[in-house]
């Protein structure tokens, strides 16, 4: 099973790249590669029948000759299908290649999205289906096309066909009910029915999560006794005196809890979770004045360099008047500034330093480093924060995340860490009204822009695409920017940010826009953190349905950051979903909500695929579940040296190495 790729017919050279370029290498982890969702194909829905929303699939034929015209630079094919009951229109955009292939008369089968369009309920980009089932959606791997991908999986299960071990001890499938290894494998990607489905996506759910929960409390017994530090109580109120705002009690019992941790023999591994806006930054902040206090260094790690710079500006207005050295090490430096930086951390000139992953390169050498702080811990895996700590002896670490996790599932997901929840928001703090705008609409929506714009503020243009996609029908990035541009809004200063320019010109441009030498910043989600201008009110998401809860609620949380009414404009169609965003500011209920209609693992977005492969996506936000392998897990964990207990030890340790390395296999 962990033969190359290369071995399965119609994965060449420039394939096997493309699948490299995802982390699949062998024939095994393609297998381990498991479907996102599947298209139910068992049962087709009457055109009748078909309501706009409805998510379907409908056998059909073709009823007259295919159209097409331009838009933009879209090209729409357009034709009619009927299926006895009803005739319905279909689009397709940028798929030329449709026009030979539907001729009149042809049988189709169509799985897809129904739309209102022009007061017509429409199909809008159906796949054409070969046969009816349960059918894989993988994951997009850029280069493979989806049907490529499928056939490549098919392929490979043929390859491993019965060699899966079942290496769960015997009882324990039996008690909890769980099926055989190699069926659960091929009914994950091909189904033989729903039941079959179920079965297999519960025993691959139960057993990486129970062997996730088993790792993260080795990794948790193997701590060591960490960097103690001492200080003045006075310390803390002196803190709390010096910031220009009174902290909430929230934020002084999260302190409290830092605090006694780092006092502690054992170095702190404490996570602090709160809503956007509601002040992580400053018991971060805290804690760094803590350390400073006792006569250690801190480091704190953000994702992106204009999340460090922001933090580190703010570090210099509240840390330095304190007599804290704070300084800044980002990749974006001169070889120079690099170099002067190495220096003045491995000499303790700064006592506190910021940046991004720059902090972890091999040439950085911290003199006494007592305290690190990783921002945005959602954006950085286990590796990456051991990999910072391990710059100093045993060091407290605290990690920050403002993507508001349940409280049960934080629980499995973080089981390494100690959790703390700032769960009051500051006083004063401006609620974003948010509304649902259809396309309708869209008129209105540019003249409230204008009229703020004249106030003096700034807006928010959200994307979920870069540029045109033939897969998915959304607006993308680049076409709103020059629509904007040049034909909707062309008086307004605009620019564009998107993951794919280089550091330097999307830095340049987040600055244009925070130094309000821009109107309007066109972006993808690359600015659902780090970027806090106070003078924006207006967030305008495009294609808001493609997006999960939490999300929405975080590129909201981009406005209403001053004292100014602001607004969160959702452009969609309306549905419960989005109606439930409108309904509520907070954090933990939408989290919540996402987890019960999304799965939890979506609430991660794909960064966090390395750290549950299966489990998580698989648990489709079973509660039960989590209680279940949580409670073997600790079973299980009591008598360490009992047989079946051993035998998922051993099984933890080789699934999650690279998150066990220091802890020795016995």
């Amino acid at each position: 099973m962990d033969i190359s790729l290369s071995q399965i017919k119609g994965i060449g050279p420039a394939r096997l790249k493309s699948f490299e370029a995802a982390g699949i290498r062998t024939v095994r982890e393609l297998v381990m590669f498991l479907p996102r969702e599947y298209r139910d194909l068992t049962q087709t829905v009457p055109l009748c029948e078909l309501k706009a929303g409805d998510v379907a699939a409908v056998r059909v034929r073709v009823a007259g000759e295919v159209m097409e015209r331009r838009a933009r630079r879209l090209l729409i094919t357009k034709l009619y299908v009927t299926d006895g009951t009803e005739t319905l229109p279909v689009l397709w955009y940028n798929q030329p290649w449709l026009k030979k292939q539907m001729t009149p008369g042809r049988e189709l089968l169509l799985y897809g999205k129904a739309e209102h369009k022009q007061g017509y309920v429409t199909l809008v980009s159906p796949t054409v289906e070969a046969a009816q089932g349960l059918i894989p959606v993988y994951r997009n791997i850029p280069g493979i096309p989806p049907k490529a991908l499928r056939q490549s999986v098919e392929a490979a299960l043929k390859l491993c066909e019965g060699q899966w071990p079942d290496e769960l001890p015997e009882a324990l499938r039996r008690r909890y009910g769980l099926c055989e290894r190699n069926f659960a494998m091929r009914n994950a990607h091909f189904p033989d029915s729903r039941e079959a489905l179920e079965a297999a996506r519960r025993r691959i759910a139960f057993e990486e999560l129970l062997l996730y929960q088993i790792s993260l409390r080795l990794f948790r017994s193997a701590g060591r006794q960490g960097v103690q530090i001492d200080f003045d109580d006075a310390r803390l109120e002196a803190f709390w005196d010096a910031l220009p705002f009174a902290p909430t009690n929230a934020q002084r019992r999260v302190l409290g809890e830092v605090a006694a941790d780092l006092r502690s023999e054992r170095a702190m591994a404490r996570m602090v979770q709160g809503d956007v806006g509601s002040g992580k930054t400053a018991i971060a902040f805290a804690a760094i004045a803590l350390a400073h206090a006792g006569g250690w260094q801190s480091a704190l790690m953000a994702p992106t360099e204009v999340l460090a710079r922001q933090h580190f500006d703010a570090a210099q207005k509240l840390l330095a008047p304190m007599g804290i050295r704070v300084g800044l090490l980002v990749g974006s430096l001169t070889q120079k500034q690099h170099r002067l930086a190495h220096e003045a951390i491995a000499a303790g000139e700064w006592d506190c330093v910021i940046g991004t992953h720059a902090l972890i390169t091999e040439g950085v050498e911290y003199k006494k480093l007592g305290l690190v702080v990783t921002d945005e811990q959602h954006r950085f895996g286990v590796r990456q924060r051991t990999l910072l700590s391990e710059k100093g002896d045993a060091p407290n670490v605290l990690v920050m995340s403002a993507t508001p996790i349940p409280r049960t599932l934080s629980l499995i997901l973080y089981g390494d860490l100690d959790i703390s929840i700032v769960d009051e928001l500051p006083p004063g703090r401006t609620p974003v009204s948010t509304r649902i705008v259809p396309e309708a609409k869209r008129p209105g929506l540019y003249e409230f822009l204008r009229r703020e714009v004249a106030k003096g503020r700034q807006a928010y243009f959200v994307c979920p695409l870069v540029e045109e996609s033939e897969a998915v029908e959304a607006l993308p990035a680049e076409a709103v920017y020059e629509d904007l541009r040049t034909g909707k809004l062309p008086e307004l200063r605009i620019e564009l940010v998107h993951g794919r320019m280089k550091s330097a010109d999307k830095d340049a441009a987040l600055e244009r826009f925070r130094a309000g030498e821009a109107d309007i910043l066109v972006s993808t989600t690359v600015i659902e953190v780090g970027v806090n201008v106070p003078n924006a009110t207006v967030m305008v998401i495009e294609n808001a349905e493609r997006f999960g809860l939490a999300q929405l609620h975080q590129l909201r949380g981009r406005v209403g950051r001053g004292t100014e009414e602001s607004w969160c404009f959702l452009m969609a169609e309306p549905n419960p979903r989005l109606k439930y965003l409108c309904s509520t500011n907070d954090g933990f209920k939408i989290a919540q909500k996402d987890m019960e209609l999304r799965g939890p693992g979506e609430l991660f977005g794909t960064r966090q695929s390395g750290t549950l492969t299966a489990g998580i996506g698989a648990l489709a936000g079973d509660a039960q579940m989590l209680k279940l392998t949580h409670d073997e897990a600790r079973f299980l964990m009591a008598d360490p040296e009992e047989p079946d207990a051993r035998a998922v030890i051993v099984l933890a340790k080789e699934r999650f190495a690279d998150k066990l390395r220091d802890v020795a296999v016995n």
